[in-house]
């Protein structure tokens, strides 16, 4: 079922107030995908009556007082993407469309939703129940953190929203235990996952650099978000706290992993793969394009990639699901009625990290120095690309299924590193998987560029090459890698990008398109980069490109859509003879 948006749909389940309503930036997609109805349905599973309202107006009370005030909390989330990073392009130009609104037009979606909506709930309620903020733009700034748009450094979210207490992480455990202690009135401020405002700094607590601190002394930022990444795996963080003026900023230690058990319990609850009918009125929404027919298998990244969020958000353990969970999710996609017999995309945030975990690191928790697959694979990891192999094969099997495409990125360092099982996955992609195009992400060449973004040398990105290119030679196949690259990184210098192209034309044999600028997203390490202009490792002095439009000139050589210099150019009125 979809949960209720409307006055009406509360009459029709007999319900006379809400639990929890949820507040979201994205229309309502009921999806395995989308965060609000992943909690949601979470919330509803476990007894709790609990509603949506998605993108409303924040001029007038309409919308945010439809359903009414709920009995326990609000639930405020920006959506499925930080909304800066939704309304504006790395060189601050206003994105006109947007994937996760009816008509796709990019008008409902306020900048900063997350401080707007917490804002709008407390004009129309006042000494409301608890605001609690979620979502991946919470969760990213949930500390005092560098922000692109303003290009300065900004407050924890929390302080700026005035809410009562923000979740951060994947957060299905964190939110089930808040609901239970303000249905109990209990003190939730024990949760893990769970951050909140505070006079006093609880007991074994390390303390940050305040944020008057942070906002002077790039250092002192520095210093601060390395002591944050690394308490950020719930084996072996600590709590940490930060002042703001005379005020703390506590944040718990994460919420304990879900088992395998408990996720598969988390994606077999009842999505309905559509946007609600109340919003599919005012238009379709692209993402349900790809979505719909696809199956999320794992969460979570040890890739640690500096310019990616992933690590902070969904933590550096991977979790995945049971063949069979995956499997019965596939039954239930083949039996949609407009199945075409595609399943578009099978995977988590990197396709190949399906099903081996570091043993020591589910034991003890994340290494603070060193990585699992940077700057080589650590012989811990087991890497064994066989369970994912005969998870796709079985998959194949399923009636009504006539293909299963990879369409997320995957590391070919890792299948290169699986000496036992890497050919035999990848001859399994190749012959079945792939839609003619396996997306690989480089996103470089030049090595210190590489280096600073915890990414693999191009010998190994050459090797695998050579690999996928023999294999559909030998298989009679016709398919391509497509390489996601990134243009201004931090430390990349227009020579650099020069170099890039070179490399792409003489090894690659190819014009790259799927090029796009560097965003300093909060709280990645290419974001401390990018506004310290440092590297946060070493200290070393970096070149860090800040002109939107030299940003542009730094794409365009790769993409080749740059205009001759002007000398070249013909003068007005000039004609061919």
């Amino acid at each position: 079922m979809f949960l209720p948006t409307t006055k009406s749909e509360l009459t029709q389940l007999g319900w006379e107030q809400l639990d929890v309503v949820l507040i979201s930036g994205d229309s309502y997609i009921d999806s395995p995908f989308m965060g609000i109805s992943v909690i949601g349905k979470v919330l509803l599973d476990a007894g709790y009556k609990v509603g949506v309202i998605a993108q409303p107006d924040i001029q007038s009370p309409e919308d945010i007082t439809r359903l009414g005030e709920p009995r326990l909390f609000w639930g405020v989330s920006a959506g499925a993407v930080d909304s800066m990073v939704a309304n504006y392009t790395a060189t601050g130009r206003p994105r006109r469309t947007d994937d996760y609104t009816p008509g796709g037009r990019n008008t409902k979606r306020p900048n900063r939703a997350t401080l707007v909506y917490a804002n709008l709930i407390r004009r129309y309620f006042k000494n409301t129940v608890p605001i609690i903020l979620g979502g991946i733009e919470a969760s990213l700034r949930r500390i005092a953190h560098y922000d692109f748009w303003e290009d300065s450094i900004r407050r924890s979210a929390l302080f700026d929203a005035k809410a009562n207490y923000l979740i951060y992480g994947m957060a299905e455990g964190t939110v089930l235990a808040l609901a239970e202690a303000l249905d109990k009135n209990e003190d939730p401020r024990q949760i893990r996952g769970l951050c909140y405002i505070d006079k006093e700094i609880p007991n074994e607590y390390l303390e940050l650099p305040t944020y008057e601190q942070v906002v002077e002394d790039k250092n002192a930022f520095i210093e601060m978000f390395h002591t944050f990444y690394r308490n950020n795996d719930p084996r072996n963080a600590r709590g940490l706290a930060q002042a703001h003026q005379d005020q703390y900023l506590i944040q718990n230690p994460p919420f304990p992993n879900l088992s395998q058990k408990e996720l598969d319990k988390v994606y077999a609850l009842d999505f309905e793969r559509a946007q609600h009918p109340f919003y599919e009125k005012e238009g379709k929404v692209k993402a349900l394009e790809t979505i719909r027919y696809s199956i999320p298998t794992h969460r979570g990244c040890y890739g640690e990639c500096n310019f990616c969020a992933i690590a902070v958000h969904e933590g550096r353990t991977v979790q995945w699901r049971s063949q069979e969970s995956i499997l019965n999710e596939a039954k239930i996609i083949a039996g949609m009625p407009d199945f075409q017999g595609y399943i578009y995309d099978l995977s988590g945030p990197t396709a190949n990290m399906y099903g081996f975990e570091c043993p020591v690191k589910l034991r003890k928790g994340a290494c603070l120095d060193k990585g699992c697959i940077y700057p080589k694979v650590c012989p811990a990891l087991p890497i064994d690309h066989r369970v994912q192999t005969e998870l796709l094969q079985k998959l194949r099997r399923v009636d009504g299924v006539k293909k299963v495409f990879i369409g997320s990125g995957l590391r070919y360092d890792l299948i290169l590193s699986d000496e036992e099982n890497g050919q035999a996955y990848l001859e399994e992609l190749v012959k079945h998987h792939v839609s003619g195009q396996l997306k690989i992400a480089p996103e470089h060449t030049q090595p210190e560029v590489l280096e600073r973004m915890r990414k693999p040398d191009v010998g190994k990105l050459l090797q695998f090459k050579d690999q996928f290119d023999a294999m559909n030679k030998r298989l009679g196949k016709k398919q391509f890698l497509s390489y996601y690259l990134i243009a201004a990184y931090p430390g990349c210098t227009l020579g650099d990008m020069h170099k890039l192209k070179a490399f792409a034309s003489k090894e690659l044999g190819i014009l790259p398109e799927q090029v796009q600028v560097f965003t300093p997203t909060p709280s990645t390490y290419a974001s401390v980069m990018y506004y310290t202009e440092k590297d946060p490792f070493t200290g070393e002095k970096l070149y860090v490109e800040k002109n939107p439009a030299a940003k542009k000139r730094q794409k365009e050589i790769i993409t080749g859509h740059n205009p001759p210099p002007k000398s070249h150019r013909r003068r007005k009125g000039n004609k061919r003879g």
